[in-house]
């Protein structure tokens, strides 16, 4: 079985999973706990010029885990010109490979679609008074 860790729906971005993949069945409770540790780790990674994580920020995309644990985040950046664009896929790939039983860690910029402010969490337009 092909884990699938995504956060699609709430972050505005299509899900790659076929529908009666995603409901064959509830989620283990080890699975809960990865996808937590995944999600704890990503938002240790802070974009330097924004006082909020990357994931509160919606730049990740996708994160998928296969069966030997092995993670793929597909992210994007706030702007494509960003000072730390070069640097913050390898933030994010430490970051999640310091998560207990991850395999290998393989992190992809996209900008497809891009970023735009409707795709952060409301804790980060509070943290940035954007509502």
């Amino acid at each position: 079985m092909v884990e699938k860790i995504q956060e699609s729906e709430e972050r505005g971005v299509a899900s790659e999973a076929p529908a009666d993949e995603a409901q064959a069945a509830a989620p283990a409770p080890e699975h809960d706990q990865f996808k937590d540790d995944l999600v704890a780790a990503l938002k240790t990674v802070f974009d330097p010029e924004i006082p909020v994580d990357i994931y509160e920020l919606g730049l990740i995309y996708r994160l998928h885990a296969d069966e030997e644990r092995n993670i793929e985040v597909d992210m994007t950046l706030t702007a494509p010109g960003c000072p730390v664009a070069g640097d913050m896929p390898g933030w994010v790939e430490n970051a999640v490979a310091s998560v207990p039983g991850v395999g290998q860690v393989k992190v992809k910029l996209v900008f497809d679609p891009p970023w735009d402010p409707s795709r952060m969490s409301d804790e980060a337009r509070l943290a940035l008074n954007m509502f």
